[in-house]
């Protein structure tokens, strides 16, 4: 009689505590569930780039395919119209499982829970988000009807390509509104929420049938359909489109996460949509210039379909970026390569190598020997690098030659000179945060760094000097009109700006026919082509292409490379130079041939030189360029250096 007694007592106390969590969701205030993915993207003249669960997408319930509803209802939760928000015999059921299994590969959460779960910005997994959203789970329970439930779920949840609601989906993947989805159609978009990447119907078609034979099967197994309709449906031939009328940039989806993600790290937006009404986010995107990119890397790659592409386009002078593209097709690889991505930037680096050169008083004239040379370093080892093609000049070159023909040799023996940490001291104040080791092969771009760092890097070069944080999003405002952030000028004056603009001209020598020698300047090809000013640098490894160049205007960055890091051939190495050199033309074709260039500062001068030695012009020369140097530091014949050369 005692244990029945404590048993009871135990009941109801359960009974009362489930009453009284029913009882404080019914008096709490009710949530707005229609708010969940309900974002707008403004471009940078304020113009709608993109909707989330647009009102005009919105469908009700009774406008949607039944066999739509059936499908999803019977394969993500049997039981939905039986339950307030849990389903405690699948979720008993899922834990046994999974101990059996040893894994955590079947899951219990309900719709609601799921609808819950889409409120959210972001989907963190401690246990705090974990006890928000089932409190959420039971007030949207306590607060709307099952049928109002449904209808949003399946108006907000995610299909993949950035479709959310099955409105969207529908018309994306099919051409058609939800209501006419006929079996095949729905359980193929019933089989995509589960995981939108690995269910994709257009790049993993058959992993995508494979789930949609399982909702076929879950629809057979509860009796709502036959054995026959299933093998109907499922050897129906499927038209997938993979297009919607409004979709001008598929590109367009790979700055929109960009934007996503920095929304993330934003302390003041709120972590749930429903405190916030929907969402309008003012980006940086220039519609313009995403435009340009994205059909220049159409049309330079053409027919090649292996290779992979990240590009940035950057004001310099703000950090804003007005273009991104992640990867050659979204709609074939989501992987977002502009700010996932990290790879070895090869030359590139040299510019923060040669801008520490001129801090520690070399100058565009100052000559190291053009030779094949190994180097003593720690431990007794030593480091041969080479000189691409293994072109060596077995003579004294200034740093413009070095600069222009991206001479390895002239690189390595800067860096020895000057000491490791000259390098690097200069990365980390223009803001390239990865990790840089203290090795000689460093500015040769041996370590891996992400395409936005060494856009922000190059920035401070192309604004002369500042410090700037890249940027998609200006301001954020609420459903109800509250400005919840708005992006603030942080930019910070780092690097002397007459120093920068004597590298800036020096990196114009990499296109420049005057640097014609034993060598060619690495981009020689687009002499003819450019017609306006650049400081231009590229980088090339094995595996990495990289082109990054500027004006004061605007800077583009271009990167070309395999995922799997295979080798690149030889006509591998034109991708990236050729979308630069377009894309930043195309960019700046309204402006005249020197606006986007920079004025002399008044301490720096120009003198004739000789290109090659860096000696002073002399009435014998037969080849002559203008150099910047600052007064005081340029060449004359009677410099001890130049004497020192000639005794050799």
């Amino acid at each position: 009689m005692k244990i029945k007694k404590i048993i009871k007592f135990f009941i109801i106390i359960f009974v009362l505590c489930i009453t009284g969590v029913v009882l404080y969701v019914k008096i709490s205030p009710k949530i707005t569930i229609n708010s969940a993915n309900n974002i707008t993207l403004y471009d940078k003249d304020n113009n709608v780039v993109f909707k989330g669960s647009e009102k005009k997408e919105w469908v009700e319930l009774d406008e949607i395919s039944s066999y739509l509803i059936d499908s999803t209802v019977y394969t993500e939760d049997k039981n939905f119209y039986k339950h307030f928000g849990f389903d405690f015999l699948r979720i008993g059921k899922a834990l046994i499982n999974n101990l059996k299994s040893g894994s955590m590969e079947q899951g219990a959460s309900t719709i609601t829970q799921q609808y819950a779960k889409n409120l959210f910005l972001d989907f963190d997994k401690t246990w705090k988000r974990k006890w928000d959203e089932m409190w959420y789970t039971l007030r949207i329970e306590a607060n709307y009807s099952k049928e109002e439930i449904l209808e949003g779920y399946l108006n907000t949840i995610n299909y993949g390509h950035g479709k959310y609601g099955i409105e969207n989906a529908s018309k994306f993947y099919f051409g058609k509104s939800s209501k006419d989805l006929d079996l095949a159609e729905a359980s193929l978009l019933t089989a995509i929420p589960k995981a939108p990447s690995l269910y994709d119907p257009i790049n993993n078609y058959d992993t995508a049938k494979d789930r949609q034979l399982y909702v076929l099967n879950t629809l057979v197994k509860n009796n709502i359909i036959t054995e026959s309709d299933k093998e109907s449906a499922y050897n129906e031939e499927l038209n997938i489109i993979g297009y919607s009328e409004n979709e001008d940039l598929s590109s367009i989806n790979y700055f929109q996460d960009a934007v996503m993600n920095e929304l993330k790290t934003i302390s003041t937006i709120p972590n749930n949509y429903s405190d916030v009404n929907g969402l309008k986010i003012y980006t940086t995107l220039d519609y313009n210039a995403q435009s340009i990119l994205e059909k220049n890397i159409k049309e330079v790659f053409g027919d090649e379909d292996t290779l992979e592409t990240s590009s940035v386009v950057m004001d310099p002078n703000d950090g804003s970026v007005l273009a991104l593209v992640g990867g050659r097709d979204y709609n074939k690889s989501s992987y977002n390569r502009a700010i996932s991505s990290k790879r070895q930037v090869g030359s590139t680096m040299k510019p923060y190598l040669y801008y520490a050169a001129l801090e520690n008083g070399f100058t565009g004239s100052t000559e190291f020997l053009s030779e094949a040379t190994t180097f003593p370093i720690e431990d007794n080892k030593t480091y041969s690098p080479v000189n691409y093609n293994d072109k060596y000049g077995n003579k004294p070159i200034s740093m413009a030659t070095a600069i222009a023909y991206s001479e390895n040799i002239y690189a390595v023996k800067t860096h020895m000179f000057l000491g490791y940490d000259a390098l690097i001291n200069v990365a980390r104040r223009v803001g390239i945060d990865e990790k840089l080791e203290s090795i000689p092969s460093l500015p040769l771009g041996t370590n891996e760094i992400s395409i936005l760092n060494m856009a922000r890097g190059y920035s401070s070069f192309a604004n002369l000097g500042y410090k700037v944080s890249p940027h998609f999003i200006k301001k954020v405002v609420d459903g109800n009109g509250n400005t919840l952030y708005k992006c603030k000028d942080d930019k910070e004056l780092v690097l002397n700006p007459s120093l920068v603009f004597i590298l800036n001209n020096l990196l114009t020598a990499t296109y420049d026919p005057l640097y014609i020698d034993y060598n060619y300047p690495t981009a020689i090809s687009l002499s003819n082509k450019l017609k306006h000013k650049y400081a231009l640098k590229s980088g090339t490894t094995n595996t990495d292409n990289w082109n990054i160049g500027f004006n004061k205007n605007v800077l583009c960055a271009v990167w070309v490379g395999n995922d799997n890091n295979k080798e690149l051939t030889t006509k591998d190495y034109k991708y990236a130079q050729n979308i630069w050199y377009k894309t930043i033309e195309e960019i700046e074709k309204d402006i005249g041939e020197d606006e986007g260039w920079y004025e002399k500062p008044k301490n720096v001068v120009g003198t004739l030189v000789e290109p090659i030695s860096g000696k002073p012009m002399e009435d014998d020369s037969k080849n002559t360029k203008l150099v910047y140097f600052l007064k005081g530091t340029e060449p004359k014949s009677t410099d001890p250096t130049f004497d020192e050369i000639n005794e050799n």
